[in-house]
């Protein structure tokens, strides 16, 4: 991704972000990437390169406490309502009237909840790995790792405790390539053992235990990745956990009406079958019941979509963007 493409701005509470900008032409909309946990804008580069190509505009920025954007450690600021905010502010400095937003992971969250506050800025959403997410502002952590332990066999979540522990970045920093192995690799199962239960992720790094990364990524792609962790450390990426862990996402949402939860404009999931914490079967259900305008497309991948299936993943969405016309309300306003 092209350094020179990369602006700064300062949203409206005073933080800064950073995010990589290419201007649409013919008339094509733009598209907003979201990424997620433990990543940056970086995690889009096959996608920026397509899509650039094909015209579309491109809106693609390292999320609060990621890359080159503010790493604040109050949970507090990672509420939704507040990130949802800075995004629109980007969206606002770029002068973007509406676009189509593509997450994945808590990008996913993010978008939304841009649907669920922001729906008039937005002309359909992408959702990959992780579906569309309602906001459950009654549903406690505990009864998250409940209820996915009855339907998918074993906890989903449990990391999560791991995550939101005192010291809990340090730990990961320490032992960052080990981390990022486990992230990738290449027998995506050992997830429903080390990733999902509570417990075993922080037992399994204290351990002498490896496991083989996968090769979908190069070397050179690896080092850029870890060494943009090392750079910016893990305090403010595992304050999304703890914000949600802490309660304070489950109140920030609470005054969200119901009727805001469905989602009306054209949604495209893409959902990853050897995924074994975001369960492709469970996120698919949650995007039959709330998108009544879906298109899903099943990918034979774990977590990864963009980077193990780059270039599937780009001719379907390139496929559904063009369903919707390139016509699309321009995103320039």
């Amino acid at each position: 991704m092209n350094a020179a493409s990369y602006k700064t701005t300062i949203t409206s509470r005073g933080l800064e972000y950073k995010y990589f900008n290419s201007l649409p032409r013919d008339s094509k909309p733009t598209l907003l990437f979201l990424h997620g946990f433990p990543s940056t804008s970086y995690d889009w580069r096959h996608q920026v390169s397509f899509f650039q190509e094909h015209g579309y505009g491109l809106i693609v920025p390292d999320m609060l406490g990621y890359g080159g954007t503010a790493k604040p450690t109050d949970p507090a600021d990672y509420v939704s309502s507040l990130v949802c905010r800075d995004i629109i502010d980007l969206l606002d400095t770029e002068k973007v009237g509406s676009v189509i937003v593509i997450g994945h992971d808590w990008g996913c969250v993010t978008a939304s909840r841009l649907h669920n506050i922001y729906e008039g800025r937005f002309m359909a959403y992408a959702f990959l790995a992780v579906g569309y997410a309602p906001p459950s502002p009654d549903v406690t952590y505990e009864q998250l790792l409940a209820v996915t332990k009855q339907l998918a066999g074993y906890e989903l979540a449990g990391y999560w405790t791991f995550f939101t522990e005192d010291g809990a970045e340090t730990v990961l920093l320490d032992n960052i390539e080990k981390f990022f192995d486990i992230l990738i690799p290449e027998d995506p199962t050992v997830w429903k053992s080390i990733i999902g239960p509570t417990g075993q992720l922080k037992q399994w790094i204290a351990s002498d235990n490896k496991v083989k990364p996968s090769t979908y990524i190069t070397e050179e792609e690896r080092r850029i990745q870890v060494d943009a962790l090392k750079k910016g450390g893990f305090a403010g990426p595992l304050r999304w956990y703890k914000a949600s862990i802490l309660g304070l996402e489950a109140d920030d949402v609470r005054g969200i009406p119901t009727s805001k939860y469905q989602v009306h404009q054209p949604v495209f999931f893409g959902a990853a079958k050897r995924d074994y914490v975001a369960n492709a079967v469970l996120n698919k259900m949650s995007v039959a019941k709330y998108c009544e305008n879906s298109t899903v497309h099943e990918f034979d991948t774990a977590h990864w979509i963009m980077w193990e299936a780059k270039d599937e993943l780009n001719r379907e969405l390139l496929r559904w963007l063009q369903t919707l016309g390139d016509n699309l309300s321009l995103s320039s306003s």
